[in-house]
């Protein structure tokens, strides 16, 4: 079953054209990452399947609800209750966390579930507690962002986004704005949400950890998809565009 179907996606700023005809499927359980230079469209396309951002043309399935296709040569998006239902299918780690600094690790975790999903606080104050447990944050409940690490701060997003229950989880280089030597806690716990079996879209310049983690690998560059493999074919790619990239890393 696909999970996430994206068909003839075309998303521009102005005058500049980021995303230019863009299709893909993704299954139901799937771990895929999406690599490529800065500027290639990686993030706009994660945007795009969040809605955060408008699409310019094409057609977007989430789960096999249709969030906006075209009518008439315009883009269409569902009404306002259909929108909502695949938004809360959907959770996205952010490269710079998006904590709410106001707010404890405790209740950014639960505030969307009792406030969103009004599920009972009691009950989401426990669901939150076990998932800081599965982080290895439980000491962290009563702290404030401004008191985390980074890598900490990453892993309570997480969390947040867990706390929703997503069918699919989006990454935007959520190891992009920590120092090195907290890039691997992150990453460890990205690799441990594999036994959630859910479905994963992680933008990603980490290529070990992609060629290791991914069922499948995406290679996007000036807008487009070059490339559409698993780990094992995309690092002995033909396509010079894609050996120059991942000739910049050391795998």
């Amino acid at each position: 079953m696909s999970m996430v179907s994206v068909s003839n996606l075309k998303k521009s700023f102005g005058k500049n054209e980021v995303l230019k005809d863009i299709s893909l499927e993704i299954k139901d359980g799937e771990i895929i990452s999406i690599i490529g230079s800065s500027g290639s469209g990686k993030s706009t396309l994660l945007r795009c399947m969040n809605q955060l951002e408008t699409i310019d043309s094409g057609e977007i399935k989430i789960d096999g609800q249709t969030m906006v296709s075209m009518e008439n040569g315009h883009p269409v998006y569902a009404p306002k209750n259909t929108l909502r239902e695949i938004r809360m299918k959907t959770g996205l780690v952010f490269q710079n966390f998006n904590l709410f600094p106001h707010f404890s690790v405790l209740r950014n975790i639960i505030e969307a579930p009792v406030q969103v999903c009004k599920i009972p606080k009691d009950q989401a104050i426990e669901e939150a507690r076990e998932l800081l447990k599965k982080l290895g944050l439980s000491d962290k409940e009563n702290s404030y962002p401004c008191e985390l690490s980074g890598g900490q701060s990453q892993r309570v997003s997480i969390a947040r986004a867990l706390a929703l229950k997503p069918k699919v989880l989006f990454f935007d280089e959520p190891t992009s704005a920590l120092d090195p030597e907290l890039t691997g806690e992150v990453l460890k716990v990205i690799k441990s949400l594999t036994e959630y079996h859910m479905t994963m879209v992680i933008v990603t310049h980490e290529m070990e950890f992609a060629r290791e983690i991914s069922d499948r690998m995406i290679f996007m560059d000036q807008g487009v998809i070059v490339e559409d493999a698993t780990p094992e074919e995309m690092f002995q790619s033909k396509n010079e565009r894609v050996r120059s990239f991942l000739g910049k890393f050391r795998c």
